[in-house]
């Protein structure tokens, strides 16, 4: 079932302008030597300043100019626990571990319908979800290396998918057919749409969160116009012994299989505070997608499926002082829940059960 819970509150303290980015980094799907599981064990717990500058935002706007929120949190009860994680289990090499078990998507009536209808693709190469009329949440690595914004970002859209049908030949007014994926039937084409605005919390930024940068590696986009499409709510990220077979749930756009929208579902292996470790069979291009669980709403018999993390991708962690690879996905917690909830709603009245 999904529990609601208190919400903390994200609440913007001052806005001011910063200098343009130079929009000049690569775009990286891969990371390296981030914090694994040890290296998570043995952080200490954030202090309630901490959280505050890692909760902080940067917003990055259309015409290129950009600005930092400072925010406060206030109703947060921090935990002296810390990164508590559970027992790890043997890893395996590769992004397809074993039989690949992910699923191309053809046919056109699910592909257009809820849940898979969420998924979009992000122009810098990655997926997301549709998280609200106006917004898409996705990965921060996607758009940002952790000192720059990626190339492509300075002009970033978003591919939401459409079957082809008659009338695709037509060109939409404004839009140049150079813009668009038209693709043979069967698979998905896309109407691209161009993002407003751009938030990334600044625990993203090296030299601000040093170890724990993945904790943060999320981000939300704003469209310039509503898609008049359903999309996925945000939920509270439950811990492994709540999920129904420890099973989470991600569709997205992996660059092996060019044009189609590709399924898959997995069990978590391991989880820390912030962050779930799996074997999702996953390539480049699937970053970004929301990871969703299917629950049952609270006294009702009907099932929901909620997005609970962001999936962060194929990564390279230090454990012990060796390089091992993990498929990561970023929780949704309590905190990351108020802040994505905030930049959705620009307030936090919206945002005090999840």
């Amino acid at each position: 079932t999904w529990h609601l819970k208190k919400i903390p509150q994200i609440v913007s303290e001052r806005t001011f302008s910063l200098d343009s980015p130079k929009f000049e980094a690569k775009t990286k799907l891969e990371l390296n030597s981030v914090c694994g599981i040890e290296c998570q064990r043995n952080l200490p717990v954030p202090s309630l300043s901490e959280l505050k500058d890692f909760l902080s935002y940067e917003t990055v706007f259309e015409n290129g100019t950009r600005t930092l929120t400072e925010v406060n949190v206030v109703g947060l009860a921090l935990d002296p626990a810390g990164n508590t994680t559970t027992q790890r289990s043997s890893r395996k090499k590769r992004q397809i571990y074993g039989t690949d078990s992910r699923f191309s998507i053809y046919d056109k009536r699910f592909m257009t319908n809820f849940p898979f209808n969420t998924a979009v693709k992000i122009s810098t190469g990655c997926s997301g979800i549709l998280v609200s009329p106006k917004h898409v949440l996705t990965a921060a690595h996607c758009l940002h290396n952790g000192k720059d914004y990626v190339k492509g970002s300075k002009r970033l859209r978003v591919g939401l998918m459409k079957t082809k049908s008659r009338g695709d030949g037509r060109k939409r007014k404004g839009a140049r057919r150079s813009r668009r994926e038209v693709l043979e039937d069967g698979k998905p084409s896309f109407q691209w749409t161009r993002v407003k605005s751009t938030h990334i919390p600044k625990g993203w930024f090296k030299g601000v969160s040093g170890d724990i940068a993945l904790d943060y590696d999320y981000a939300v986009l704003e469209l310039k116009r509503p898609h008049k499409r359903k999309y996925m709510e945000l939920g509270i990220s439950p811990t492994i012994k709540m999920m129904p077979g420890s099973m989470i749930h991600f569709s997205g756009f992996d660059n092996d299989r060019s044009g189609q929208l590709v399924y898959r579902f997995c069990s978590i292996s391991d989880e820390s505070n912030d962050l779930f470790y799996q074997y999702c069979d996953a390539e480049p291009g699937s970053t970004g997608s929301g990871v969703y669980l299917r629950l049952k709403e609270p006294n009702k018999k009907k099932w929901k499926r909620k997005i609970i993390a962001v999936y962060s991708g194929h990564q390279w962690v230090d454990v012990n002082g060796e390089q091992q690879d993990y498929n990561v996905a970023v929780r949704i917690t309590p905190l990351k829940y108020a802040q994505i909830c905030f930049w959705i709603h620009g307030n936090d009245e919206n945002c005090t059960r999840g």
